[in-house]
């Protein structure tokens, strides 16, 4: 890939990979080192009072390295990929102006698709449809939307996990909405004009199995941290609910339906690393198709030392 950036406009770097490879890390180093100017991509980190389950960069991380798009929406406000698009574009609009360079950090792999693609228009949601898909869904499971769905519009099929009834059912709603095929609405739709060149540098763990390890001792940490208390009290509000997206991420989901159940820590724990498992392997498989990236063993010894490489032959 080349480095280079356009003469015509400036680079955004888009420093993405799956949870648990140490990309906070990284991209706080490189704002210590460069600095480059911190964008949080990531879908759970916008809410406020979410941090333990999120493995939320702290209170002194955040005064050593801002980052912008972290809390700002309250867990009964949703935040859509549209509206991360919208704010993504106005910081990196801001911190170009200033001649600095920003830094886009996260796992949320579909916001960064938003960004560099823009958002489709689409079919509005559809109650009845919807609850048709939650039927089907509780007969035969999420492996029963994704054969229905491999059945009418097998592109989608096969660009979505099995175990992602959320995006299954919206597939599928949509077809059924409208007759078209997701890739059907977005090959309408018009190219996208991005007023930066964007370097993206995927970090992909060379080693699955140490990525588990670091998953399991990172949530061990969170579990012994509070975790559990810090669901509880956004129980306690009342006005939150699975319904929400907030509540539907990935930990914060497995230990409300725990608690709703009665279950132990050990089994929130367990279901929580699944699930966290699950959304890796959905995270890594993005980016092995994400054109045109960099790849970097998050691993790796001379990780920092390449990504400081980068973001000199950008910065200078």
């Amino acid at each position: 890939m080349n480095m280079e950036p356009s003469a015509a406009q400036p680079s955004a770097i888009l420093l993405m990979g799956p949870t648990a490879t140490g990309k906070t890390e990284l991209a706080i180093e490189l704002h210590e080192q460069w600095g480059v100017e911190l964008i949080s991509v990531d879908s759970a980190l916008v809410y406020r009072g979410m941090d333990i389950g999120t493995a939320k960069p702290s209170a002194q991380e955040l005064a050593r390295a801002p980052h912008r798009l972290i809390d700002i929406r309250d867990p009964a406000e949703p935040y859509s990929g549209v509206a991360f698009r919208e704010d993504a574009l106005a910081a990196i609009e801001e911190i170009t102006a200033r001649g600095r360079t920003p830094l886009l950090v996260g796992g949320t792999m579909l916001y960064f698709r938003l960004l560099l693609e823009g958002a489709a228009s689409m079919p509005a949601a559809d109650g009845d449809i919807r609850a048709e898909l939650e039927q089907l869904q509780a007969r035969g499971g999420s492996q029963a939307l994704h054969a229905e769905l491999l059945r009418v519009d097998p592109e989608s099929a096969a660009r979505l996990h099995p175990n992602d009834p959320q995006r299954l059912m919206r597939a599928l709603e949509v077809y059924r909405v409208s007759g078209e095929t997701l890739g059907e609405h977005w090959r309408r739709q018009p190219p996208v004009t991005l007023p930066f060149t964007p370097v993206p540098i995927a970090l992909l763990p060379g080693d699955r199995a140490q990525l588990h390890q670091r998953i399991e001792a990172r949530l061990e940490k969170m579990f012994a941290g509070g975790f559990i208390d810090e669901v509880q009290g956004l129980r306690a509000r009342g006005d939150l609910s699975l319904e929400l997206p907030a509540i539907k991420s990935v930990g914060y989901r497995q230990v409300w339906e725990g608690l709703d159940c009665g279950v132990s820590r050990p089994q929130m724990q367990f279901r929580a690393l699944t699930a966290t498992r699950q959304l890796a392997k959905r995270q890594i498989t993005w980016l092995r198709r994400w054109p045109g990236a960099c790849y970097l063993d998050p691993m790796a010894s001379d990780t920092s030392r390449q990504l400081a490489k980068i973001v000199r032959s950008i910065s200078t």
